[in-house]
């Protein structure tokens, strides 16, 4: 009983330590800022070397060149001099799942997936977990916003677009219920071995019938919403509904050459109007199809394997050059194993990107604009121009260079964030602790 009271004390213990350690949200801002004297990546290609940003009521209300724009300063209750720094509109993830998830290996902490094959009508906006400690360390890095994506069988439910800060998902919101995820049956799948070891690949048997049951759900689904009475509401047809009208994008998530063209062909056939691949590592042979029908990929993780033992070693580090090459919209994702943390490293793939064929400008636009444009946010978000939210971070060196990523500041819709995690302050902590700061 002892032992049970002093491991119960801990526990408290540990949670109190880090409920300290949780950034709280930021307040709205109400002074006017002024950026000056920095290099602004303006997210679509363009760089000021010399800019000036001015923000008020949570909007960007002035870019440009320091040396040339009329600025009266004393207009602006706060100037921050940029002076050698970087500034960079805010980092977007696409198809993550933080806020989800907190410990993979606890069941208890993961809301990410639920049983059965066919669920359009789960949605992530209200699971949203704003008191996620990952979220602080992944803002740390640059990320402002991200789309929390449910996991699952065949079709996984409705993804939302959120603002890593606010007090509660209401708070977070930035697009609700943005798109509906179909995961693709695969072709061939892997034979796992032990824990840690895969084998060769076999046969899925159950493809045809896979195949055939999301034809027919698409079909029963298109003609349920195509009528303006029912008997009886039917939840998951009518969470269908915005992939038909346009008001809501289709993600498919697939990577290989037979798969994207049996789910573009399909899905096609049912007129649905915005489609965007999820993953595509073989996105890279058939860009002719994919913008033929004007279909945009968000890369999955680059820092992976290739998919084939017969792929060349730095196969996903280049399909982000090969896309832009054929003018395929693009940008750039971290889903996979332990998904959550690595959001943390979006901006370092965008940086390996870079490496290997794309320019510094566009592999920033790669999660910037590009994001915001298959999110379909571009209007308000992905860049640093006047009449757009005020998601900006400044960072001291190059934000894509895990190296010199530095972020001192950064504010979402003009609110200054705290950045600080549980992280920062085990940092701190032993800093201090041996006399170093």
């Amino acid at each position: 009983m002892k032992n049970l009271a002093l491991t119960f004390s801990l526990l408290v213990f540990s949670f109190s330590l880090s409920l300290a350690q949780q950034p709280t949200p930021a307040p709205k801002e109400s002074k006017s800022i002024l950026l000056m004297n920095g290099t602004v990546h303006i997210g679509n290609g363009k760089v000021i070397q010399n800019g000036v940003v001015g923000i008020k009521d949570g909007k960007i209300i002035l870019v440009g060149d320091a040396t040339t724009t009329m600025v009266k300063k004393d207009a602006y209750d706060t100037t921050i001099n940029c002076f050698g720094k970087q500034i960079y509109p805010g980092f977007i993830a696409p198809d993550c799942t933080l806020g989800l998830v907190e410990t993979e290996s606890v069941r208890a902490e993961t809301d990410v997936a639920d049983i059965g094959q066919l669920n359009p009508e789960l949605r992530t906006l209200t699971t949203y977990n704003t008191d996620s400690k990952i979220t602080p360390v992944v803002r740390i890095n640059g990320v402002l916003t991200a789309q929390i994506t449910p996991r699952g069988e065949l079709i996984t439910g409705t993804s939302s677009v959120m603002n890593l800060d606010g007090w509660n998902w209401e708070d977070a919101q930035y697009k609700a219920d943005d798109g509906v995820h179909m995961n693709w049956p695969k072709i061939m799948s892997r034979i796992r071995l032990n824990e840690d070891e895969l084998g060769g690949y076999v046969d899925n048997k159950n493809y045809d019938k896979q195949v055939q049951v999301l034809q027919k759900f698409f079909a029963d689904a298109q003609a349920y919403n195509q009528q303006t009475t029912h008997d009886e509401n039917n939840t998951k047809f009518e969470a269908m509904k915005g992939i038909f009208s346009g008001s809501q994008t289709l993600f498919i998530h697939t990577d290989y050459v037979k798969e994207i063209l049996a789910a573009i062909t399909m899905i096609k056939g049912f007129n649905i109007p915005k489609i965007v691949l999820v993953g595509g590592r073989d996105s890279w042979m058939i860009t002719g199809f994919l913008k033929q029908n004007n279909i945009s990929v968000i890369v999955r993780r680059l820092h992976s394997q290739p998919g084939t033992p017969e792929g060349d070693v730095d196969e996903t580090y280049k399909l982000p050059a090969e896309l832009q090459k054929a003018g395929i919209l693009f940008c750039l994702g971290t889903a996979g194993d332990m998904e959550q943390n690595a959001t943390r490293n979006l901006p370092f793939l965008a940086g390996t990107a870079a490496t290997y064929g794309l320019t510094q400008e566009e592999a920033i636009q790669s999660i910037t604009l590009n994001a915001a444009k298959i999110l379909g946010i571009d209007n308000q978000l992905g860049s640093v121009e006047e009449g757009k939210d005020a998601n900006i971070i400044i960072s001291s060196g190059d934000a894509l260079d895990m190296r010199t990523n530095n972020i001192i500041w950064a504010c979402i819709k003009g609110k200054a964030l705290q950045l600080t995690s549980v992280q920062t302050a085990l940092y701190n902590k032993y800093m201090n602790k041996y006399g170093l700061k």
